[in-house]
């Protein structure tokens, strides 16, 4: 199912967006989608270890994690990404997704969310021209 939710024109999509996120920052941004967990935040710390996110140099990557056939989803940021943005960004995040994802526009949801979470690695993490690797794959991955 939750390979399935996605057609090939809206993983570009996704795709294009953590891109074009990622161009205007050294944070990393990575999807996750899975059918199933039980509890939504520890399964997406378990799959953030597993992607290896905590081992960005500047500790600046977001991981948005689905669980689609539970309806359960969560935004997890690194600890230097948390370290500047304000307590409830991660949640108003969230509420904005959900209008998309209420409405089955998971793909619009996502794209929204990752261009806010980039809008606000931009803005902590610039880019750098000069040494700036793209240290996570842009690909969304599924469990």
């Amino acid at each position: 199912m939750a390979e399935k939710l996605f057609s090939q024109a809206d993983r570009s999509k996704i795709i294009d967006a953590i891109k074009a996120a990622e161009q205007k920052t050294s944070g990393e941004i990575q999807v996750h989608i899975e059918n199933h967990c039980k509890d939504v935040l520890d399964r997406a710390a378990e799959v953030f270890e597993t992607l290896k996110m905590h081992q960005t140099e500047h500790r600046n990557a977001v991981l948005f994690y689905l669980a689609v056939a539970d309806h359960k989803f969560a935004i997890l940021g690194d600890a230097g990404i948390n370290s500047v943005v304000p307590d409830d960004f991660w949640e108003n995040i969230k509420k904005n997704m959900t209008i998309h994802f209420k409405a089955s526009n998971y793909t619009d949801g996502l794209c929204m969310g990752i261009e806010m979470a980039g809008k606000q690695l931009q803005h902590h993490f610039p880019f750098d021209q000069k040494g700036d690797i793209n240290e996570l794959p842009d690909e969304i991955s599924f469990g």
